[in-house]
């Protein structure tokens, strides 16, 4: 993989890398399961999440115009902070939300190929599809810049055409009725549920995130990345509002919560038969392989930017070339951990809490030690703060009632990479004042 290349990605590029994460996992394997927390009216949450997603927006628009660089999240928290644990950690959560991520996009892609494919699946070839296209995505990946921009932007044109195209074919059968189906029965819907189904869809946003990890490399990034995440989160917004009405209108509620995992999929077959199962797969497909080349080319510039601040541990392991090409394996073999091991709704689970718990870092940061230097207005910043916050209790305590074990995952590996870091930093330190002692 390439060296860190000024000016290799334009503007097109950056929104293509963007929109190539947000329009992946995002809408696939996501829109069930808001539905299933937000019931009938599920697609209005999409929106709320998208206004949620631009106040946070604001932070990472501001820091970007002021420190484009392709450590991203990491150069930033290093600016807000200073090189500690906090730093740290949050980078680390950061790094580890998109390499879940990735993993959700990896069993979405298992999950919609075999709709292809009548009667029962063995269990195993959900995550070995899975881990298929995430070995793809790493020889991908090696290509360099370059391809990585083509190969996204035009996966992005076509995946977003071929979207809208099926969300208005299936909203013309429907009469375009914005009316969702009301046959079966539906379960109880609370505030709270409300609230919780608003992080899932502000994990579906996040993937404005992957164009500030390239800022260094996006031409003139202090015009550019701004444009890019605001059109990008516009354009992703259209597409889930389009396909989660088409969705709605076809499919009453437990028809869409029993086929969360493959919703799309499954809205096609009463609006268009087998032919639009096959054109909503394929659109899937492509998604999903787009998604994942652009996050694992973003996070493992991030890893290695981290490394060379001295602000995680590497190895070598015996590899030959950079410490880019390390932390694309480091990467892959996480991914590919987290696909054979976690099933959808638990893995996005983990991703939207260490998601948000490292955004309120990132705001809190902005607003306690960056806010007269990059001008920023306070309201917007405090708004973003206590809307993630709302929305991160609520996600917890639902999650909490019904599946307790990944809020205490989640709680662990927040635990440990805090502790961990504080560790490797002290040690980082000690080393350093006796390497000044023996000069």
């Amino acid at each position: 993989m390439a060296e860190y290349k000024k000016d290799s990605i334009k503007l097109t590029g950056a929104i293509g890398l963007g929109t190539g994460v947000m329009i992946s996992a995002g809408i696939f394997a996501l829109l069930g399961q808001v539905a299933e927390l937000s019931g009938t009216w599920f697609p209005f949450i999409f929106i709320i999440g998208g206004i949620v997603t631009a106040f946070s927006a604001y932070s990472y628009i501001k820091l970007s115009n002021a420190f484009p660089s392709a450590g991203g999240i990491g150069m930033f928290l290093v600016k807000a902070y200073g090189k500690g644990t906090i730093t740290a950690g949050a980078a680390l959560l950061m790094a580890l939300s998109m390499v879940i991520n990735q993993s959700l996009v990896a069993r979405t892609f298992g999950t919609y190929l075999l709709q292809l494919f009548p009667g029962d699946q063995a269990d195993y070839l959900v995550p070995l599809l899975g881990v298929g296209l995430l070995v793809f995505a790493f020889l991908v990946n090696i290509a360099g810049n370059a391809f990585i921009q083509s190969f996204s932007l035009v996966a992005s044109v076509l995946k977003v055409a071929a979207l809208v195209v099926f969300a208005i074919i299936a909203l013309s059968i429907g009469g375009f009725s914005f009316v969702p189906e009301t046959t079966g029965s539906a379960p109880d819907v609370t505030i709270t549920g409300y609230i919780a189904a608003v992080a899932l869809t502000i994990l579906s946003f996040k993937g404005f995130t992957t164009i500030t990890n390239s800022g260094s490399e996006i031409v003139n990034p202090k015009r550019n990345v701004g444009i890019a995440i605001i059109v990008s989160i516009l354009i992703s917004l259209v597409v889930y509002l389009l396909l989660a009405f088409s969705v709605s209108s076809s499919l009453s509620l437990q028809e869409i919560i029993d086929a969360k995992d493959y919703v799309l999929a499954e809205a096609a077959r009463p609006a268009l038969g087998d032919a639009g199962v096959w054109f909503t797969v394929s659109i899937a497909l492509l998604a999903t392989i787009s998604g994942i080349i652009a996050s694992v080319f973003a996070v493992s510039r991030m890893l290695a930017m981290l490394t060379d601040m001295t602000l995680i541990p590497h190895r070598h392991f015996g590899m030959p070339g950079s410490v880019q090409k390390h932390t694309l394996v480091y990467t892959i073999v996480i991914a590919m951990v987290l696909t054979v091991l976690f099933d959808l709704t638990r893995i996005a689970s983990m991703g939207a809490i260490l998601y948000l718990v490292m955004d309120i870092i990132i705001h809190v940061g902005v607003l306690k030690h960056l806010r007269k230097e990059l001008s920023v207005n306070s309201f917007i910043v405090i708004s973003a703060i206590i809307l993630d916050a709302i929305v991160l209790g609520a996600f917890v305590y639902v999650k909490a009632s019904s599946d307790w074990l990944v809020v205490v995952v989640s709680l662990i590996v927040i635990a440990v990479v805090f502790f961990g870091e504080r560790l490797f930093l002290k040690h980082v330190d000690e080393e350093d004042a006796s390497n000044d002692k023996s000069e």
